[in-house]
């Protein structure tokens, strides 16, 4: 996101409940600047969904106001509110060619024929699929599929485009390269994209922020580097990226730093999020990719290290998946490149684990 953009979209006290009793989308304050690739992340069920659908307007709020560019537009119809929307089903229509997909939301609009011929041909040209005009979607891959939806969302210049899980239907391969392409589009073009998805690596991938739902709330709202780095809470360390958690108690306070004793009485430091007072429950908190395995004592390598005996090593080629049994019977895992590890790395081994303090954080449970 550009410092100084300004906001094109403002979602203000929006609630949304279904029966008048659970909330689907609670007490929602967002600010989506124009120009920003916005994603939505969260588990089924968390609200990021049903948010997209009321910006889209196939949803009405219960509560609150959503502005489009100063506009309120929470009680405009989907079809007056000029926003180009892309589905995880693709919605084509099969009587339709490839070009007349695309062009149908200019022929809506009263645009004539050579101008709609024009953008049609560039849209198609901006998704790599020039010369798929006159084919029906069923004579298309789902890639190509996907490609055509997205084109006819772009095709009649529109301030904003939402795409609701748009790539879940395809295969792992074609989801990465498809995840660029409109990383890609959303470059060149500088529209403003707010994407749903509940795939963290997506997120992380395409984003220049995320907003991470939880019960129908943003629980954090940041660059993909700051929710990796510097979650806050529990709950997003644990959902954004792979994490081990070890239960212990806040022993000291020093500054943004804690220290955490765990059950069998060894204190290990960490950065302090949410963690609470000095003998209050504590999570903390360290990526796989942090922590290094050494054939030593946990003496040996200072105060952020443990004993642990190795579990079971997983080879996948660029690295290792290392799980590991602590004394008191929980398990980490560390990810370690492959060329660095020990050819003692097999099960039953005895080693420690250590990593930086900085690299761990502590949490209230």
């Amino acid at each position: 996101m550009a410092a100084g953009s300004d906001t094109l979209v403002r979602f203000q006290g929006v609630e949304k409940s279904y029966d008048g009793v659970r909330f689907a989308v609670r007490h929602l304050d967002l600010d989506i600047a124009r120009g920003e690739f916005l994603t939505l992340l969260g588990p089924s069920g968390s609200g990021k969904t049903t948010t997209l659908m009321m910006l889209a307007g196939f949803e009405q709020p219960t509560a609150g106001e959503i502005l489009l560019e100063g506009r309120p537009i929470a009680r405009l119809p989907p079809h007056k509110r000029g926003i180009g929307v892309v589905f995880q089903s693709y919605a084509l229509f099969p009587h339709m060619t490839v070009g007349e997909n695309v062009g149908f939301p200019l022929s809506v609009r009263g645009i004539g024929r050579a101008e709609r011929d024009r953008r049609v041909a560039r849209a198609l040209d901006m998704v790599r699929l020039p010369d798929y005009g006159a084919r029906r979607p069923s004579q298309l891959s789902g890639g190509q599929q996907q490609r055509v939806a997205l084109a006819r969302a772009l095709v009649f210049e529109p301030p904003l485009v939402l795409l609701d899980e748009p790539l879940g239907a395809l295969d792992k391969q074609l989801r990465e390269e498809m995840q660029l392409e409109i990383r890609h589009i959303h470059e060149r073009l500088g529209v403003t994209m707010v994407y749903v998805t509940h795939d963290q690596s997506e997120a992380l991938t395409m984003s220049d922020r995320i907003a991470v739902f939880r019960d129908g709330a943003i629980r954090q709202l940041d660059t993909p580097q700051a929710l990796y780095e510097r979650p806050a809470d529990a709950f997003v360390a644990g959902f954004v990226g792979e994490n081990n958690r070890l239960a212990g108690r806040v022993a000291e306070r020093d500054g943004d730093m804690a220290a955490i004793v765990l059950a069998d009485g060894r204190r290990l430091w960490a950065r302090r999020a949410d963690a609470g007072a000095e003998g209050s429950p504590a999570i903390l908190s360290v990526r796989p990719e942090r922590i290094a395995v050494a054939a030593a004592a946990a003496d040996d390598l200072g105060e952020n290290a443990l004993a642990a005996t190795v579990a079971e090593v997983i080879y996948l080629g660029d690295h290792v998946r290392v799980r590991l049994s602590l004394a008191d019977g929980a398990e980490i895992t560390a990810k370690r490149p492959a060329s660095a590890a020990m050819a003692g790395l097999v099960p039953g081994a005895a080693v420690a684990v250590a990593w930086q303090p900085e690299h761990a954080v502590a949490f209230a449970p």
